[in-house]
Order: C-alpha cells, then sequence, then structure tokens
C-alpha cells in the first residue's frame, strides 16, 4: 500500500466531518505530505560521516520514497 493511500484512509477515518467537494481528502494529505517531506529531508546528513550517518541518509531516503509513492509501505 502507497502513503498517499494510508493518509487518505487515515482521513477519512477521522472524526473531522469533510463536507467538500470529491477530492477533500487529497486536498487535505497534500500540507500533510508536504510538511512530512520536509521534516524527513531535514534529518537526512548532508556530509556522511560515519557507518551511522550513511544508515541514517539510508533510512531517511526510504521513507522519503515511500512518503512520495516511489515504493510500498512495508506491511
Amino acid at each position: 500500500m502507497r502513503f498517499s493511500e494510508l493518509l487518505i484512509l487515515a482521513i477519512q477515518q477521522s472524526e473531522i466531518p469533510l463536507r467538500f467537494e470529491p477530492g477533500a481528502e487529497e486536498s487535505v494529505a497534500k500540507p500533510v505530505t508536504e510538511m512530512l517531506l520536509l521534516w524527513l529531508q531535514s534529518h537526512v546528513p548532508q556530509r556522511p560521516a560515519s557507518d551511522f550517518d550513511y544508515g541514517q541518509q539510508a533510512l531517511a531516503q526510504q521513507l522519503i520514497d515511500e512518503l512520495s509513492d516511489q515504493r510500498e509501505v512495508p506491511s
């Protein structure tokens, strides 16, 4: 399952009444996704200097790929 699908499911199951036009879930999800992407990118080591940094960089890239729907979210 893709991250965007998971986020939209969560929005649909929330108690927030969305009385908007079709596509409202996507409109709500977009700024959340953008904020999470910026937050993850801020944690990517720019100049990895250790194995820990390389591991952190790889994990952050995996999460960014999932967030961008370029990779399935592990089940």
